[in-house]
């Protein structure tokens, strides 16, 4: 049987797709953290996600998308049944996690998925899982119900006020963390902006914050060097040293501007796409 098969697909929030795969050695290997490497088509790209669960006992990962290029357009196209051309994984470092109490996960639009795998690990080291997501809007909020399981706290906040706390999750974070002086680590996951934003409230009471910078990765193995970021005046491949660094030494002045490197380029390629699925559709 091939090793990595998509066996659901859904729409899960807005434009938020969620796929479970069947791949039973990277399903057993998988801790949170973790991320695959995934390649659509034979002249496609190799892309990055982090795993958002996994079930070891059906042998599958679940993974969370956002359209937003050439390679997750290609990647929303399969169907179940569907053999992914390459999937490789489980890559990066695991997450350090151990029983220190309570922690407080952060997560922001499709980092709530990553977010979500790391809370699960935390409750299952024994700890108390305060769990914040945000996102524009109530329908782009997704895994309510997942997180609901083991977070005795979930704290949603949404920018326009149609659900949950009218506001961001840092504004929540701040009103959680002056309630507890007990909280151990925060963790965070999601837009650049938001953890840099995390990381800056955070500072001033001295908590220990871990953020993932897995959306800078290429080839997710250390070889390209396209991922190096600048953590505590050191550069560190995201890929091989990370994805997680601390939040309070990372270069985020920096990671912005890498961030925006091939935007140009981007586009390109995904209007190259649209004019030959637009040929397609013209012919047939």
């Amino acid at each position: 049987m091939p090793q990595a098969v998509l066996e659901k697909y859904a729409l899960i929030a807005g434009q938020t797709s969620k796929i479970i795969i069947h791949a039973p050695d990277i399903a057993r290997k998988a801790r949170p953290g973790n991320f695959v490497m995934l390649r659509v088509t034979e002249t496609g790209e190799r892309f990055p996600l982090t795993i958002a669960d996994t079930d070891h006992d059906r042998g599958t990962i679940t993974l969370v998308y956002l359209v937003v290029g050439k390679s997750t357009a290609l990647l929303e196209r399969l169907e179940a049944g569907d053999e992914l051309l390459d999937l490789c994984g489980p890559l990066g470092k695991n997450t350090a996690i151990e029983k220190s109490g309570t922690v407080i996960c952060v997560g922001g639009g499709t980092g709530i998925a990553a977010m979500h795998h790391l809370a699960k690990g935390h409750h299952q080291a024994g700890n108390h899982v305060i769990a914040i997501i945000g996102a524009r809007s109530k329908n782009l909020i997704f895994f309510e119900q997942e997180l609901s399981l083991f977070c005795p706290e979930l704290l949603i906040s949404t920018d326009d006020g149609s659900y949950g706390t009218k506001g961001l999750v840092t504004e929540l974070l701040i009103e959680r963390i002056k309630k507890d002086p007990t909280i151990s680590e925060v963790m965070a996951v999601g837009p650049v902006p938001m953890m840099e934003a995390v990381a800056k409230v955070t500072k001033p009471f001295g908590l220990k914050t871990i953020v993932s910078l897995n959306s800078i990765m290429i080839d997710g193995v250390g070889m390209c060097g396209a991922c190096r970021v600048t953590v505590g005046g050191e550069t560190k491949f995201t890929c091989v040293d990370g994805p997680e660094f601390d939040g309070h030494l990372v270069d985020f002045t920096e990671l912005k501007q890498r961030l925006r490197a091939f935007r140009e380029q981007e586009l390109i390629s995904i209007n190259q796409m649209r004019q030959i699925q637009e040929a397609a559709a013209a012919v047939s």
